[in-house]
């Protein structure tokens, strides 16, 4: 690596929106952020998943599929 061109590396404060904070490494002092790994849903298990059955319900009653169509 050259020197004298690249940014100095500091110990940064990240702030979540949440309030939780942790320290990372980077060229700012401060860092805010609107989701961490401790309140976004994916990695808090809370996340919704799209329920595939109600799809095909959906395309079954747009196009006039029933229950009597399955059997034949």
């Amino acid at each position: 690596m050259k020197k004298g061109i690249h940014p100095e590396m500091k110990e940064a404060t990240v702030t979540c929106a949440c309030g939780e904070t942790f320290k990372v490494m980077s060229t700012k002092d401060e860092i805010n952020v609107e989701v961490c790994s401790k309140c976004h849903p994916f990695y808090t298990g809370k996340q919704s998943r799209a329920s595939k059955t109600g799809r095909v319900e959906k395309f079954n009653q747009k196009y006039g599929l029933g229950k009597e169509d399955k059997a034949n």
